[in-house]
């Protein structure tokens, strides 16, 4: 049941046009840590009130909008990891082939596997997951013997 202080703060937080590093995070469902960040990495615009930043509401919109992420990483204007072209990272690369990511890491370095570096992220076109997955890893499966586990008798 909703009763009037509830209403009156939720008018009042909605007519706020600024909010602090609390309430935005709070908002956006991150840490105080990672609004931070992104203001004194200048993602997020705000205003130092003596000891305090305020946001401004539109900012934080803004920022909302164009915050970080994986799946919608550009590079050059093009979007890094666009399955439909064929294009995946380590980690989608890992859980086709169900190994672990540092394998695939160790395998771009040792030049078992062909990823291309865009900016921090590697990418990697489906065409090389299929060559590595025939090269190695099929044939990694097939050299292994089966052994038998036969009782000892003493």
């Amino acid at each position: 049941m909703t009763t009037q202080k509830d209403v009156e703060k939720r008018e009042e937080h909605d007519s706020k046009k600024v909010v602090s590093i609390t309430e935005a995070a709070k908002l956006n469902n991150v840490t105080r840590q990672a609004i931070y960040v992104a203001i004194k990495l200048r993602k997020l615009k705000a205003t130092k009130d003596t000891s305090r930043w305020m946001i401004d509401m539109n900012d934080l919109a803004e920022y909302r909008r164009t915050k970080y992420s994986r799946s919608k990483s550009m590079f050059g204007g093009e979007l890094l990891f666009d399955n439909n072209k064929g294009y995946y990272s380590i980690n989608q690369v890992a859980k086709i082939l169900g190994v672990p990511a540092q394998k695939l890491y160790y395998a771009t370095r040792s030049g078992y596997l062909k990823a291309s570096r865009k900016g921090a992220a590697w990418v990697i076109h489906q065409d090389e997951v299929k060559s590595y997955q025939e090269n190695y890893i099929s044939k990694k499966n097939e050299k292994k013997p089966h052994r038998l586990i036969t009782p000892t008798r003493v």
